[in-house]
């Protein structure tokens, strides 16, 4: 399995607790079929933070960050990341993981494109469209 995707902390939260509708639901299914779910350090840290979470919530969780790949902040995604900080402002949780998804050649899927569609190259998906 290759990687093509870098999944935003919303997209894993309506992944693991099935609430995408039918399209977006067959999108995402062909994507998990097809490549290995990757996540930037900061989603696993939202993940592993929500409050909202319930103890079966956290073993899929937990289940899911095992069977993903996780970016760390290597040095390259930090100078990427303090660009974009600088260029648009955009909050530290998200301009990390934009940084991810273009140091890595990734495309983003996440639901909050308006964080998200200032970042020139950054190449975003929102399943909720397709």
């Amino acid at each position: 399995m290759g990687l093509k995707y870098l999944w935003d902390t919303n997209i894993v939260i309506y992944y693991l607790q099935n609430q995408f509708p039918l399209p977006a639901e067959k999108f995402i299914d062909s994507i998990v079929n097809n490549f290995q779910p990757t996540i930037s350090i900061v989603t696993e840290i939202e993940l592993l933070c929500w409050k909202m979470a319930s103890e079966t919530d956290n073993l899929l969780i937990k289940k899911f960050i095992a069977n993903s790949t996780v970016y760390e902040l290597s040095n390259e995604i930090k100078l990427k990341t303090i660009e974009i900080r600088k260029q648009s402002g955009l909050k530290l949780p998200d301009a990390i993981i934009a940084a991810t998804a273009l140091t890595q050649n990734l495309n983003l899927i996440s639901r909050n494109l308006n964080d998200f569609k200032k970042i020139s190259g950054l190449e975003l998906i929102n399943p909720f469209d397709n």
